[in-house]
């Protein structure tokens, strides 16, 4: 079947490409290899959607979701409506397994679906998928870790815990949270690296932040950290799988044990899988750099304008910030300044036919690190898909689309 864009992967980068090509009058089919929408928010209970960032699209998204604290019982629905009503057409079950290749061109990609190999053709395809498995499987060069040891962010169970008194419930959201007096007179953060070092907590959890949920009784807890995992192995995340969710219920004995407004908590929602921060980042014309973030600097061809999140590196050998790598300091996430986000980062170097968009975008490790979050990756999916559409429609290369000519779609 032939279409004008597809959009591989049904996450927040899928869902802001999907919708910004169709919005575009174009022919749109997006592929997602789970049977739900939304990605990690759904898939791995991550929340809230995090990252400031200037964008009509991300605007109206979240704003049928009802903003960035969403409901991920129903979040999916929400999305197979809105993305219905511009015209996407949506097939889950389908995981990409291959990539049609004609020369330098990618012309379309191959998916197992329940009833077979099925082959898709499109003019753009568009890798939404974090892993950025349609690229790997092009065979555009790419990345995976930070400078010297190679090593990836850890991965995190999220998961959500009801039972809890509203009236007492105290949370934590950021490292003024953390250094709240609790009634016995110490901070929260004091309590937290005892519990740690005493044994009570896996030694990799020196931070607990209890998010806001939907529901009064419900948090959202973001704690739980496996170190030295492979995001692109099964093996590995098999065994990150295992081990976040049995630090998941000490974390929830020790809320129980420790926190006022928790003795009765217990877990209402265990991520269908484990939340990845971090995998292969790709060549492309343009790459995004930790010093483009932390001026706040401008660029003409942007398809991102003010990306606002901290350079917020979890620490790949051990708990809390990057102890140890000169990026961090413990405990801290160095701050960003709102920066634009080219298009030339979406843009594979020698590959036409194709555009990134999520993490899986061409940026250095310690920019990965803001941009990877969902506002900004869905940001970065409605760039892809309005240059997707544009391409099409005029019959140009994604490498040559002038991005004044789709800034009306994407900015206000």
């Amino acid at each position: 079947m032939n279409y004008d864009v597809i959009a591989v992967g049904g996450g927040p980068a899928g869902i802001g490409a999907a919708y910004a090509a169709a919005g575009c009058g174009a022919k749109v089919l997006l592929l997602e290899r789970s049977g739900r929408l939304g990605g990690t928010a759904v898939q791995s209970v991550v929340g809230p959607l995090m990252g400031g960032v200037e964008s009509r699209i991300v605007t109206e998204i979240l704003a049928r979701l009802g903003g960035c604290c969403v409901d991920f019982r129903r979040m999916d629905i929400e999305l197979f409506d809105l993305l219905a009503e511009r015209g996407v057409e949506i097939l889950l079950h389908a995981p990409v397994s291959g990539v049609r290749l004609e020369g330098n061109r990618v012309t379309g990609v191959e998916a197992e679906c329940r009833e077979g190999r099925r082959i898709f053709s499109a003019r753009c395809v568009i890798d939404c998928t974090g892993d950025g498995d349609v690229a790997f499987r092009a065979g555009v060069p790419f990345e995976i870790g930070r400078a010297g040891d190679g090593l990836m962010q850890p991965v995190s169970i999220m998961y959500l815990i009801g039972g809890i008194d509203p009236l007492r419930r105290m949370k934590c959201t950021c490292e003024q949270d953390a250094r709240i007096t609790m009634v016995n007179g110490r901070t929260w953060e004091e309590i937290v690296l005892e519990a740690q070092s005493g044994g009570r907590l896996p030694d990799t959890v020196s931070v607990i932040r209890l998010y806001h949920a939907v529901r009064e009784d419900e948090n959202i807890v973001n704690a739980t950290q496996v170190n030295y995992i492979d995001g692109t192995s099964s093996a590995d995340l098999t065994r990150a799988e295992i081990e976040g969710r049995r630090q998941a219920f000490r974390i929830l004995d020790f809320l129980r044990e420790t926190v006022p407004g928790y003795e009765n908590a217990f877990i209402s929602q265990m991520p269908a899988a484990i939340g990845v921060r971090e995998t292969r980042r790709f060549e492309g014309v343009a790459r995004l750099e930790k010093g483009d973030c932390i001026a706040g600097r401008r660029f003409a061809d942007a398809v991102v304008r003010r990306a606002c999140f901290s350079i917020d590196i979890h620490n790949p050998a051990g708990g809390g910030q990057a102890a140890g790598h000169e990026e961090n300091a413990v405990g801290t996430a160095e701050r960003a300044q709102p920066y634009d986000i080219p298009y030339g980062v979406l843009v594979p170097r020698r590959l036409d036919g194709l555009l990134f968009a999520g993490r899986c975008v061409s940026a250095s490790h310690e920019a990965l690190a803001s941009c990877r979050v969902m506002c900004i990756a869905m940001a970065l999916g409605a760039g892809a898909g309005a240059a997707g559409a544009y391409a099409a429609r005029c019959g140009c290369e994604l490498r040559n689309v002038p991005v004044t000519e789709i800034r009306h779609v994407l900015f206000d």
